[in-house]
């Protein structure tokens, strides 16, 4: 069977940091493009990060540009979001993506995740003053 369990959400301050790590099991890990989303309260969910298969290209919605890295490492089947310089704005469920179908890490963000084979089940991140 196919998993992909997310850990490391939790509560942060404002200006703190994060890593999320996403392990997957029961696929070819190297065969997907792997990406992050999240969800904040009321709102749609969003694009967030994604990673080519090889790990050699990554690609991030505006928003969170300069401060999260995304990273894989495909020995460990893992995937990592790294996050810096957290805003109240980041809160949100963080989950965790899987695509075989993708021509490239930069269609995950335009596809909104409508082709993604495979979902975690998504960990809390909440950012406060």
């Amino acid at each position: 069977q196919v998993q992909l369990v997310e850990s490391g959400g939790g509560l942060v301050q404002v200006g703190g940091s994060l890593r999320l790590s996403c392990a997957a099991s029961g696929l070819p890990f190297r065969s997907y493009v792997m990406g992050w989303f999240r969800q904040a309260p009321g709102k749609e969910r969003e694009f967030v990060a994604a990673i080519s298969r090889s790990g050699s290209i990554s690609n991030y919605v505006d928003s969170v540009k300069d401060r999260f890295m995304i990273s894989r490492d495909n020995a460990k089947n893992t995937v990592y979001l790294q996050m810096n310089s957290l805003k109240p704005e980041d809160t949100a469920v963080y989950y965790c993506a899987a695509d075989s179908g993708l021509t490239s890490s930069q269609t995950m963000g335009t596809n909104k995740g409508n082709g993604v084979d495979y979902w975690g089940k998504g960990t809390l991140v909440t950012v406060s003053s």
